[in-house]
């Protein structure tokens, strides 16, 4: 089992940054397939970004240009940067770790609240 804590989020203005980290512990990282995901209020939990751990990275079309997933497997951290903030960002953001390449995620952390203002 992994332990996922996320850090970093928090209220900016529309067109901010915000760089979200995701710290883990337990069983071994960089073997796994890591995400993000959000959830906003009244709406259902929708992907984000993900890292194969092999070099490809994928993200939602809605935040495409705009946001980066990164690891560090030295660190045991992922990251979410995230740029050109918009009001529908608005959301807490969760990481995951996946063993099946993103097939099914065993572990989440507890999430992070970011909120975008106009």
């Amino acid at each position: 089992q992994v332990q996922l804590v996320e850090s970093g989020g928090g209220l900016v203005q529309a067109g901010a940054s915000l760089r979200l980290s995701c710290a883990a512990s337990g069983r071994t990282f960089n073997e796994d397939t890591m995400a993000w995901f959000r959830q906003a209020p009244g709406k259902e939990r929708e992907f984000v970004a993900i890292d194969w751990n092999d070099g490809r990275t994928n993200y939602a079309d809605s935040v495409k240009g705009r946001f980066t997933i990164s690891r560090d497997n030295v660190l045991n951290t992922v990251y979410l940067q995230m740029n050109s903030l918009k009001l529908e960002d608005t959301a807490v953001y969760y990481c995951a770790a996946s063993e099946d390449w993103g097939q099914s995620y065993h572990d989440w952390g507890q999430g992070t609240q970011v909120t975008v203002s106009s």
